[in-house]
């Protein structure tokens, strides 16, 4: 639409293997549950400087994989095995309007990844640089003057995101 501004792709898998010789692929993803990424009705296919528009045509759980068949921009859906070789190993990302917004308190990964981090007392520790799941609890990986490992735990270590702000406050000790 002429006037919109460009929507943010945000990476949720990878076309990782081809299934079959009619334009299926493998998908490998970085949801939770994995399967739903088959929910999006649109791929942006490709790397970070080049995507292209895919539409799912089908999708399912085969065995232990998620397997595809898409149509490209021209809504032709891939027509064999070496169409969708081309696709291989590219990143699947969707438009971020798409993603459900998440409940109160709970944050995508992706939308903390530069936020600056500031202790309550007002000292700067850097920014997230990536994000780490333990098992127990998520980590801010935050990079300033070092690196420090800052479990996401809201109310106890994280006291408040702000990313309209591009800010997160943490009682954290800053010589930890």
């Amino acid at each position: 639409m002429a006037g919109t501004a460009p929507q943010r792709h945000v990476v949720l898998g990878r076309v990782h293997g081809l299934f079959g010789v009619r334009g299926w692929v493998k998908v490998y993803s970085y949801t939770r549950p994995a399967e739903a990424i088959l929910g999006y009705e649109r791929w942006w296919i490709g790397n970070a400087g080049e995507r292209r528009d895919y539409r799912v045509l089908e999708a399912r759980v085969q065995g232990k994989t998620l397997v595809a068949r898409l149509a490209d921009a021209d809504d032709e859906p891939l027509p064999d095995r070496d169409a969708a070789l081309e696709l291989l190993d590219l990143d699947i990302a969707v438009e971020r309007g798409d993603l459900p917004e998440p409940e109160p308190g709970e944050y995508y990964w992706f939308d903390l990844i530069g936020l600056n981090v500031v202790t309550v007392d007002g000292h700067d520790l850097g920014r997230v640089t990536a994000m780490m799941e333990t098992g127990a609890n998520d980590v801010l990986v935050v990079r300033g003057d070092r690196e420090r490992l800052i479990p996401l735990v809201i109310e106890q270590f994280v006291t408040a995101v702000d990313l309209e702000g591009g800010t997160i406050h943490v009682d954290w000790d800053p010589d930890f």
